[in-house]
């Protein structure tokens, strides 16, 4: 049985067998223009997918980069007006008379009249 039988059976020329050809033969034009416009659709979808997918992990990344250097010149901002505080106390500090001769005899070893300077070392030198 390995050779196929021939048909004996002939068709019926009919108007409705040929009208029936013709509607099987539209419906599989038509099924595979939908499965070519599916798998086209399917094509750009998972492309737009994948666009906006990498798209957003890079604007994530983007985003935590900005953050991060957000808090570092916060922190930054806040050490520069600590400093600023600082400097604008030791201008006050600078136009009293007393304080420069203070600062004056404990940095460079001045003295007033018959004033003697013991120099005692600190203890954090030491260490």
């Amino acid at each position: 049985m390995g050779a196929e039988r021939k048909k004996n059976v002939s068709k019926i020329q009919t108007t409705y067998v040929e009208q029936q050809e013709y509607a099987e033969i539209a419906s599989a034009r038509k099924r595979k223009l939908l499965l070519r416009r599916l798998s086209l659709f399917f094509v750009f979808a998972g492309l737009l997918s994948y666009l906006m997918i990498s798209s957003y992990i890079s604007q994530t990344a983007m985003l935590k980069e900005k953050v991060a250097q957000k808090k570092k010149s916060n922190h930054e901002l806040s050490e520069l007006k600590r400093q600023q505080d600082i400097l604008k106390e030791d201008i006050i500090k600078l136009n009293d008379d007393d304080y420069i001769g203070k600062l004056a005899r404990k940095e460079y070893f001045f003295s007033e009249k018959n004033e003697v300077i013991f120099s005692i070392p600190d203890e954090k030198e030491e260490k």
